[in-house]
């Protein structure tokens, strides 16, 4: 499966990652990576950058050492209704909306509110992709994330990092979700989810992963700039007229 596309990557303003956008870039272009998202954490992480950083992205070139950049950002759910900690005259800005649950900014509930956060989520119109599902922090419904994925065209991330070996106990749930998006054609995305130059395109662990749980090129995004690009196009047509 060739890779050209990283969509879950941080930089030194998400407080906790250590290298600059352009750093990124030059790691991603010697990978051969040929689009590039820059997600840094919004506001209620701590460390994260303030809103106005997202209302500046405009500022950054669109192409750093031959790479495309999408700039964005990895949005907090931050409640069982799945609210997210920017405003939609943020949201709307983006080029690319990443969507998560962390420990520290969302109160962490039952299976059911677990999973229900996520889906109300994956349902709101400024959302473009949703990541880290296997992380063993929540208890979800993996099955039905994964059947919703696939009903409301959403992708789904297997998330590079949680598979390393500084995260613990995140292979199992990871498998799981993965043969769910299997078996329900869901759409896919990999992310390095990189907070240093070093991990930009690393995507080793998520591939094995997609290789062993049987999910199809057809459904992995990262495989096409094009295919990425026209996804977040239909995404933006079909969004409410603010």
């Amino acid at each position: 499966m060739d890779i050209k596309v990283d969509l879950h990557t941080h930089t030194v303003s998400s407080g906790h990652a250590y290298s600059t956008l352009s750093e990124n870039a030059l790691a991603a272009a010697r990978k051969g990576i040929e689009l590039l998202g820059m997600t840094d954490h919004a506001p209620s992480m701590p460390g994260a950058p303030h809103r106005y950083h997202f209302g500046n992205l405009a500022i950054l070139p669109e192409e750093l050492n031959g790479v495309r950049i999408l700039p964005g950002v990895e949005a907090n759910i931050t409640n069982y209704e799945g609210e997210l900690d920017l405003p939609i005259e943020y949201l709307s800005r983006m080029k690319i909306v990443l969507v998560g649950l962390h420990e520290i900014c969302y109160p962490g509930g039952t299976t059911e509110q677990n999973t229900k956060a996520y889906i109300k989520a994956m349902e709101n119109p400024y959302t473009d992709m949703m990541v880290h599902p296997g992380r063993p922090y929540f208890e979800m419904d993996l099955e039905l994330i994964a059947h919703m994925s696939a009903q409301l065209n959403i992708p789904v991330e297997i998330n590079n990092s949680s598979l390393s070996k500084e995260k613990k106990g995140a292979w199992e749930n990871c498998r799981r979700i993965a043969r769910y998006m299997a078996h329900y054609k869901s759409p896919v995305i990999l992310g390095s989810d990189a907070h240093f130059w070093d991990r930009v395109g690393d995507l080793s662990h998520s591939l094995e992963l997609v290789h062993e749980a049987g999910i199809s090129e057809h459904q992995v995004l990262n495989t096409s700039p094009a295919r990425v690009l026209e996804y977040l196009a239909t995404r933006r047509k079909n969004r409410p007229i603010l």
